[in-house]
């Protein structure tokens, strides 16, 4: 594997349970050094394809390479090449940060500094606490810590940010950035649409099994889906115009109208667009559903 290879390929993947399609021939690439978003909702086929990246869930056919090896066959020197933040983890709350630390930093050949790693995740105060002991937020730093102790080249984050308090997510996405700027490349999955804006270099948008979108935070969607929205009432009736010439327009409805009631200046969000790329795709759906039935 080069530095100009893909952290991660996929080509034409397919899951399967029984008849069921759990995802049905998705490809991407994720390049060193992005962070690369996959979204889609719940049962999309999300915590399925990063099973098999990390190699614990075998595919149906396609292909996967993941930093030049393919995860079905991945090693113990391979793993060791890899950080995994999951939702939810199993790590001993009767001891302190540090000894858990040390313990995980010594099963690595190239670990980072137990002290850099505190240090990293907010945790000099800490270290010496039980991690029961410690908030949510606080133990969710503790995740990381282990996901990265061991210096991974490529990061899994799986919504690591899932009930935290608005300060607590914060600080977290300042650590993720940290991360970044030290070269990591991470793929991350999060229902929080700001998250994936914040963090993400590219996302892929996966629904129903299959990928139906992907490209730069700022290009997903297409051009025209980010074109604003002026919103106003006239005459009781709700009206808007999508317009790149948002001074034009208002000054128009001014002029016709006088002072409109509710005018507004909507520039979509990631989630506007995210959410109108699953209504599409389910209105084309049930149009193709109407079309070929009997």
């Amino acid at each position: 594997m080069t530095t100009t290879d893909p952290v991660v390929r996929v080509r034409d993947l397919h899951k399967r349970y029984g008849s069921f399609p759990a995802f049905d021939g998705v490809s991407f690439d994720i390049h060193r050094g992005e962070t690369f978003a996959l979204l889609g909702p719940n049962g999309a086929g999300k915590s399925t394809t990063i099973e098999i990246l990390e190699g614990y869930r075998n595919r149906t056919s396609g292909e996967a390479s993941v930093l030049g090896v393919d995860p079905g066959r991945g090693g113990l020197e391979w793993k060791a090449r890899l950080g995994i933040v999951l939702q939810s983890t199993g790590e001993s709350g009767n001891v302190t940060v540090r000894e858990q630390l040390t313990h995980f930093a010594g099963l690595y050949p190239h670990s980072r500094d137990v002290d850099e790693v505190i240090a990293a995740v907010g945790l000099v105060d800490k270290q010496k606490t039980l991690i029961r002991k410690l908030s949510g937020g606080q133990r969710r730093r503790v995740d990381v810590a282990l996901g990265i102790i061991g210096r991974p080249e490529l990061l899994f984050l799986d919504e690591p940010t899932t009930g935290f308090d608005p300060e607590a997510r914060r600080q977290f996405w300042q650590l993720v950035e940290g991360l970044k700027q030290d070269g990591t490349t991470i793929l991350l999955t999060t229902h929080y649409l700001d998250e994936a804006a914040r963090l993400g270099d590219r996302a892929g948008v996966i629904t129903g099994g299959r990928l139906i979108d992907i490209g730069g935070i700022d290009e997903i969607g297409g051009a025209e889906s980010r074109v604003p929205i002026v919103r106003w009432r006239q005459d009781g009736v709700e009206r808007s115009v999508r317009t790149t010439e948002l001074g034009l327009v208002v000054a128009r409805v001014v002029a016709e109208v006088g002072e409109p009631q509710g005018l507004e200046i909507i520039r979509p969000s990631l989630e506007d667009i995210y959410l109108q790329l699953l209504a599409d795709h389910a209105a084309g759906e049930a149009a193709d559903l109407m079309e070929n039935a009997p």
